[in-house]
């Protein structure tokens, strides 16, 4: 069970100031707010009982639902999609990665619309295409964090054989908590940072937004 909304936004503003609160403790919220959700550790579950490699529930699925709690929104709104990565170099074909998504999709019929399963050892193939830009090869599943338009999107977790969280976050999570959307200025990325900020600005007008030119 979740505690009061009051306790809960009490909790985020102070997890959200980097000078209130230190990062186990971000963590350790994050871990039990996932783990009070339901859907999210059947996602989770799945994803380590079909032993994909290096496998994840990333950005969008843990960050809005967090966000959702924090402002007493249903747990779905505004999730487009839950986005479960892994690493597979192994066979970067395109049928290797269909085959796994309808893997995932057969183990929670009731999410197949809401999920994306991509291979990030194939992203480099597609990401001009989608981005205009070339995309270097990833070395794991973590490094596809790096390149996120946003830092408060670059939030990971998974589920391990006895049942604990691994989260993991390179640039931390206090933007998350504070509900603050922060540009990865290491990626020239400023169209997709934007177009994401409009939508999520909408979604969740509590929201503050940085712009890309803050420290440009």
């Amino acid at each position: 069970m979740l505690p009061p909304q009051s306790t809960l936004s009490g909790s985020s503003s102070r997890l959200g100031d980097p000078s209130a609160a230190n990062e186990q403790e971000r963590l350790a919220e994050l871990e039990r707010i996932l783990l009070s959700v339901p859907h999210v550790m059947r996602i989770l579950e799945a994803a380590r009982n079909l032993d994909l490699p290096d496998a994840w529930l990333v950005s969008g699925g843990i960050y809005q639902t967090v966000w959702n709690i924090l402002t007493d929104r249903p747990l779905f709104h505004g999730i487009k999609d839950f986005d479960v990565i892994y690493f597979d170099g192994g066979d970067i074909s395109y049928e290797a990665e269909d085959s796994v998504i309808k893997k995932v999709n057969a183990a929670l019929p009731d999410l197949a619309e809401l999920l994306e399963v991509r291979n990030q050892a194939r992203v480099h193939l597609w990401y001009e295409k989608r981005f205009g830009r070339p995309g270097r090869p990833l070395d794991c599943s973590m490094d596809a964090l790096t390149t996120y338009a946003a830092r408060t999107h670059a939030v990971a977790a998974r589920l391990d054989r006895n049942d604990r969280l691994d989260l993991h976050a390179p640039f931390g999570l206090a933007n998350l908590f504070a509900m603050r959307l922060v540009p990865n200025y290491s990626q020239p990325n400023p169209e997709t940072y934007a177009e994401k900020a409009t939508r999520m600005k909408a979604l969740w007008p509590e929201l503050t937004v940085l712009p890309w030119e803050q420290n440009g």
